[in-house]
């Protein structure tokens, strides 16, 4: 028995991190999807009948496999940013281990245990520095019969879901009899309700009365030198060169062809990395394609300030006849030791290749929407960059300021190559069908393409090139329910995930003192005898 038993909590531990690993390769680029409920599930089972230490030991072990399953890309910022990343991202799932042991007492434990889980996703998403929604359960459903559950429920409703059957799995597998049956019918059910609900509402919206405004984007890809991974942020002017080439080769051909014009050209994040209102050259780039085009451009850009050595990531609407852009988008959501770096002081000497990150980036406070004219209209455009995919807010606050377009602006030359890259096209796909907007993006040397409302795949580049292509977007409008009901969908999992907890240790506390009492009635018996 001495030995047994650590043998046992050493094969807990590698099944916990096993269990991680399985669950992360429904993330992209494997997209094994039909593993990441049982992955989930086996956390379940490990953690309900063991200690709250060890629960919260098996779920760190699942989050190191987890996280090193999904985002070990971030490696190429430097070996140290990886662990620390992976180290910071796997306390989330410590404390949804602790969590969920603590909710397993409780009836209904499969719906407590769905909460806990998807609380932990929320809070990960905005704490430490920002947070880092890059690995959640929503993703994974893109590929499944499940993904029109986004356009009812959200991502925060989806991650729930998902969670819920993996609790349900875990009833299913750890009771017997009658239980065992009931717990069955109840999971069958679910997947066939969520499945068919999310199939009616995606194929009722995108059987909608046909759109009477559309605009004709012209999506430019100029290409950028990715071997040089956090060394790819300099290259100055050389990448604007690019888009230009890539503008005039997209106009040549347009009109050899006699095919119809574009109604706007839209260039990614980072296509300029000098501010091209402040330097000349830059400035005399983007009027060349303006006048070339006679298009207006939405330009991402490089902008100085607003303080001394800062910078912040802007989108520009420029039109062809304004020597400077109307209307002006700064990026909400920086990448710590990716566009900024915390505690600079600190970590520049102890991580030397941050400082090819460069000045200190400023984030915006706005929501992501331009005002444009397009064609003669007036047209609002829903702009999001690079990793702000991931945050719900930065997306949601796009369409309830009543963006009609969806544009993606990227940048991800240092990723080429790695998992980010098809990570974030997923994540594009999911929020195309929460939104219910097609979604253009434009990367500088990643996938560029357009999105369909029901996740589907229209157009996508491939990886590493140079092109241009045009798409007929259609001017959208209205909320999905997922959208609507997104910020009281958290608020609820968040008190509901703690208000549970807390009930399951007053229940344990409550038990403990009973069992204490109990005892002490027993020597006080004993001893009179």
């Amino acid at each position: 028995m001495i030995f047994h038993l650590p043998r046992i909590s050493w094969l807990r531990g590698v099944a916990a991190f096993t269990a991680g690993v399985a669950t992360g390769t429904g993330f992209q680029p494997l997209g094994w999807w039909i593993l990441v409920i049982p992955g989930l599930t086996a956390l379940i089972l490990l953690v309900r009948t063991t200690t709250g230490r060890a629960a919260a030991g098996l779920g760190y072990l699942f989050g190191i496999g987890l996280f090193t399953t999904t985002i070990a890309w971030v490696g190429v910022m430097g070996p140290p940013v990886a662990v620390l990343l992976i180290a910071v991202m796997a306390l989330w799932c410590l404390i949804a281990g602790w969590a969920i042991r603590c909710v397993s007492v409780l009836p209904k434990a499969p719906v407590w245990q769905a909460m806990v889980w998807t609380a932990t996703e929320v809070g990960a998403a905005a704490v430490p520095l920002g947070g880092f929604g890059w690995v959640r359960l929503a993703w994974t459903v893109v590929d499944t019969p499940w993904v029109g559950i986004l356009r009812w429920a959200g991502s925060v409703g989806t991650s729930f879901l998902v969670a819920l059957a993996a609790g349900l799995l875990a009833r299913v597998v750890s009771t017997r009899g009658r239980s065992q049956r009931r717990t069955s019918i109840v999971l069958v059910a679910e997947f066939l309700v969520v499945a068919l609900m999310g199939t009616v509402c995606v194929t009722l919206a995108n059987h909608r009365s046909p759109h009477q405004r559309y605009a004709r984007v012209l999506v430019v890809q100029g290409g950028v030198d990715g071997t040089a991974g956090p060394y790819a942020m300099g290259y100055a002017r050389s990448v604007t060169d690019n888009h230009l080439s890539q503008t005039i080769m997209a106009v040549a051909e347009q009109r050899v062809s006699g095919s119809p014009a574009p109604d706007m050209v839209l260039w990614p994040e980072n296509s300029t990395d000098v501010d091209p209102v402040l330097d000349f050259e830059s400035h005399q780039i983007v009027m060349g394609a303006l006048a070339l085009s006679n298009r207006p451009i939405l330009v991402g850009a490089v902008t100085d300030g607003p303080g001394n050595d800062e910078r912040q990531t802007t989108s520009m609407w420029w039109p062809p006849s304004s020597p400077q852009p109307t209307s002006t988008y700064h990026k909400r959501n920086l990448v710590p030791f990716g566009e900024w770096i915390p505690a600079r002081s600190f970590f520049l000497p102890l991580i030397p290749v941050l400082k090819n990150i460069g000045r200190q980036s400023v984030p915006g406070t706005s929501p992501g929407v331009l005002d444009a004219t397009i064609a003669g209209q007036q047209v609002s455009i829903g702009v999001v960059a690079c990793f702000e995919v991931a945050y719900d807010d930065t997306v949601a606050d796009a369409v309830r300021h009543g963006a009609k377009i969806l544009a993606v602006q990227s940048n991800n030359s240092s990723f080429i190559g790695t998992s980010q890259t098809p990570q974030q096209w997923q994540i594009t796909r999911a929020r195309a069908v929460e939104t219910g907007r097609h979604i253009v993006v434009s990367t500088t040397n990643s996938f560029s393409g357009l999105v369909n409302p029901d996740g589907s795949v229209a157009l996508r580049t491939n990886e590493g090139g140079h092109t241009n292509f045009t798409v007929t977007m259609p001017l959208e409008s209205g909320l999905t329910i997922g959208v609507q009901i997104a910020p009281l969908l958290r608020i609820v999992i968040l008190v509901c995930a703690s208000g549970t907890i807390a009930v399951s240790l007053l229940q344990r506390r409550r038990a403990m003192l009973a069992q204490a009492n109990h005892n002490r009635s027993e020597r006080d018996v004993r001893h009179r005898h």
